[in-house]
């Protein structure tokens, strides 16, 4: 079936559909990884958001089982030059298109991908629908110009309702802002009993719970349409080890009195550069976000900036003076991506350790 792809500025793509047939709307962002597109697919901070993907042959080792980074997926939609339809790959069980007309995603397929990106890259993320061959395109472009998008993706992805990973170990407290079952995964293996609470849960709830650390995760949009989270990191820091991860590495800078702002086009893909400033080493890093904490901002703050980009120096990790909490703008737990940073669990671990003494 036949397609477009049609941006707020007015630029249309010509392409083929797949999977559901319907059309879609969201936020047009790129995505630079080689792998992972199903991990891309099911990652909640690609709430509300159509992923351009820059490696031209998608879908060539099929869907599996394993590699979901949550059970429903939040992503809008999917772009991509070529769309294999002949996976080859022991593990794979169904094809990319197939799972789109099983969770009802829509997607486009032969377009110019290359040219998307260079649009995205010089004009920041745009709006963007997916539509039939037939649709209006000026009517279309003017339409999107005057869309509101939902700002509540974080409630739109987190759990209604607490549940427990249970273990031995160290009792982790993980709030869903929109987790990755990667970070599950992590804490899991170093046996770790895992409560996962609502982005909305208090302090005073979590408190209750006797937790030997804090988990804050990933999740989709702006960290200042999520407010009430800032009470609840105040209300327990120092009282209990915090580690936040992307949107909760954000979460902690606004409620440490930092600042932050969206990117131009964000940083997503598994290629990404992190320079560690105390230790003088880079990790290659999974990233997915489209906002930064503002490092001018961090002056007067309790923070110490430990990590920076090195594609473009803007933040990567920090560090409280005085209380047990660090964060980081990329992802450790990977999935998809180099498990370089993979060690920041331990440091985690650590962190707890140190803390019951």
């Amino acid at each position: 079936m036949k397609k477009k792809l049609i941006l707020e500025s007015g630029e249309v793509f010509h392409g083929e559909g797949f999977g559901a047939e319907l059309e879609t709307a969201g936020e047009v962002v790129f995505n630079t990884g080689m792998t992972g597109y199903q991990e891309l697919i099911s990652d909640p901070s690609y709430c509300g958001q159509i992923v351009c993907m820059t490696y031209p042959l998608i879908g060539n080792y099929g869907i599996n089982r394993d590699d979901y980074e949550s059970i429903e997926p939040a992503i809008k939609g999917l772009i991509v030059k070529e769309l294999c339809d002949l996976p080859s790959n022991f593990r794979t069980h169904i094809t990319l298109d197939e799972l789109f007309k099983k969770k009802n995603l829509s997607g486009i397929s032969g377009i110019d991908t290359r040219r998307l990106t260079r649009i995205l890259r010089n004009s920041g993320v745009v709006k963007g629908k997916i539509v039939n061959a037939d649709a209006d395109e000026a009517a279309t472009a003017a339409e999107l110009k005057t869309t509101t998008f939902p700002i509540n993706q974080v409630e739109e992805v987190s759990t209604k309702t607490p549940y427990a990973n249970p273990n031995r170990g160290f009792k982790v407290v993980l709030v869903d802002f929109g987790a990755k079952l990667g970070i599950i995964r992590e804490l899991s293996q170093r046996n770790c009993d895992i409560i996962v609470v609502s982005h909305d849960t208090t302090a005073e709830d979590i408190l209750l719970m006797n937790p030997d650390g804090i988990m804050l995760s990933n999740g989709p949009g702006d960290p200042e349409d999520v407010p009430h989270a800032l009470d609840m990191i105040r209300g327990l820091l120092g009282k209990v080890p915090i580690f936040g991860i992307c949107l909760g590495h954000q979460l902690i800078g606004l409620a440490c009195g930092a600042k932050t702002f969206k990117l131009k086009f964000g940083h997503r893909g598994g290629n990404h550069p992190v320079l560690d400033l105390a230790k003088n080493t880079v990790a290659i890093t999974s990233q997915n976000h489209g906002y930064a904490v503002d490092q001018e901002s961090l002056k007067g703050t309790d923070l110490v900036e430990t990590h920076i980009a090195l594609n473009d120096r803007t933040n990567e990790g920090l560090k409280h003076k005085i209380h047990p909490c660090f964060s980081v703008q990329y992802h450790p737990e990977a999935s998809p991506g180099p498990e370089d940073a993979n060690y920041l669990f331990d440091e985690f671990i650590q962190m707890m350790e140190d803390f019951k003494k």
